[in-house]
C-alpha cells in the first residue's frame, strides 16, 4: 500500500479566471490573480492499495456515490496514466469549512489532493509540476499550491498553464478578508455552465478579456508597490466586469442576490465611513470582501450591525500546500 497525506488552503481570485479554452486540460481564456487564506482548507489521505477493485471515495466520513467518486476517479486517472500504475485508491478527504458557508472547497480539495497523490507515489513533484496536476483536476486548485498571492498564467498547453507564487515581500501578512456568507443554497447554474454560456454567447466578452489583463497588470503593480487602496479598486472592478459578463450571455442570468446587492452597498457606505475595503465575488452569491488586517475588527463590527455573527468569518493570508505524510512543506512564505 502506498499512502500520502496533504493539506491545501482554499484561495480567492482577485483578478477572475472565467472561461475555459480546452475543457478537457482545463486551460482558461485568461490569467488570473488570488490571495490563498488560512480559515478554510482541505486535508486528504490517499492509499493506492493492490486490494481494491474499484477507486473509494470519502468526503468528511461520508462514502460518496458512484457519481461523486468520478470527479476523482477521472483526476487519478491522469495520475496513474503519468505514473504507469494501475492500483486503485481510497481517498479520504475531510473540508475544514464552517458549516453552511455555501463556500466551494474544489480549490483546496483537488491541490490536496495532487499532494497526497504525490506524496503516496514519491513523484517529488516540483510546486509547478503539482499546479500543473492540480490544474487539471479543478483550474483554481493550480492556484492553491501556494501560499499568499499567486498568478495562474493562462498559457496554452498542458506544460505552460500553471500557477506561481507573486513575491509580495511579507505584505500579504497586512491583509484580511471578510466572508459574508448571504446564501447556502444550491447555485441554479453552475461556474461550469455559467462559465460555458458566457464565452459562447456574451456581447461582453471580448471586452471582458481585454480589461481583465489590465487588470492583472494593475493587481501585480499594486502588489509590487505594496498599494492596498488600488489593489482593492482594481479586484472590485473586475469582479463587477466578470458578473456584467453573465447578464450579456444568452440567456442572460446573474449570481446576486438581493443580499449580494446590498453587501456591495455597505462596502461602499463602509468606506466613507473610513474603512478602506473592496468586494469580491465568485459564482455564487457570498461577498468577500479585502481589508487590511489592521481594519479587519472594525469592519467585522460594522457588517455585524447588519448580518448575524454567523454569516460573518475573518481570514487572513494563508500558506501553500503542506504534504503531512513526510512533514514537508511546499509553503513559499
Amino acid at each position: 500500500m502506498k499512502v500520502g497525506k496533504a493539506r491545501a488552503y482554499t484561495n480567492i481570485a482577485l483578478i477572475k479566471y472565467w472561461g475555459k479554452k480546452d475543457d478537457q486540460l482545463i486551460l482558461p481564456m485568461n490569467s488570473s490573480l488570488s490571495l490563498t487564506l488560512d480559515t478554510f482548507y482541505t486535508e486528504t489521505t490517499v492509499s493506492f492499495d493492490s486490494a481494491l477493485l474499484k477507486d473509494q471515495f470519502y468526503l468528511n466520513d461520508q462514502l460518496q456515490n458512484e457519481k461523486q467518486t468520478e470527479k476523482i476517479s477521472r483526476f487519478l486517472d491522469i495520475v496513474r496514466k503519468n505514473n504507469q500504475t494501475d492500483l486503485f485508491a481510497h481517498v479520504k478527504s475531510h473540508n475544514f469549512v464552517p458549516t453552511a458557508a455555501g463556500l466551494a472547497s474544489s480549490a483546496s480539495g483537488l491541490a490536496a489532493l495532487a499532494g497526497a497523490c504525490s506524496a503516496a507515489l514519491n513523484l517529488d513533484l516540483s510546486p509547478k509540476e503539482l499546479s500543473i496536476l492540480a490544474r487539471r483536476g479543478s483550474g483554481s486548485a493550480c492556484r492553491s499550491i501556494f501560499g499568499g498571492f499567486a498568478e495562474w498564467k493562462q498559457g496554452d498547453s498542458d506544460s505552460t498553464s500553471y500557477a506561481e507564487q507573486i513575491p509580495a515581500d511579507s505584505w500579504e501578512n497586512d491583509l484580511s478578508m471578510l466572508f459574508v456568507l448571504v446564501n447556502d443554497a444550491q447555485k441554479d447554474i453552475s461556474s461550469r455552465d455559467g462559465m460555458k454560456r458566457t464565452v459562447e454567447t456574451s456581447v461582453f466578452y471580448e471586452g471582458w478579456l481585454k480589461a481583465a489583463a489590465d487588470d492583472l497588470s494593475a493587481a501585480k503593480q499594486a502588489i509590487k508597490n505594496k498599494d492596498f487602496i488600488s489593489l482593492g479598486k482594481t479586484a472590485e472592478a473586475n469582479a463587477l466586469r466578470m458578473h456584467a459578463t453573465t447578464l450579456g450571455a444568452t440567456p442572460p442570468f446573474t449570481y446576486w442576490s438581493p443580499d449580494s446587492l446590498k453587501v456591495m452597498n455597505l462596502v461602499r457606505r463602509a468606506r466613507t465611513e473610513g474603512i478602506p475595503c473592496y468586494f469580491t465575488m465568485d459564482a455564487g452569491p457570498n461577498v468577500k470582501i479585502l481589508v487590511q488586517r489592521k481594519d479587519r475588527e472594525q469592519l467585522f463590527q460594522f457588517f455585524s450591525e447588519y448580518f448575524d455573527k454567523k454569516q460573518l468569518i475573518l481570514a487572513d493570508s494563508g500558506p501553500g500546500l503542506k504534504i503531512l505524510s513526510s512533514e514537508r512543506s511546499l509553503s513559499h512564505d
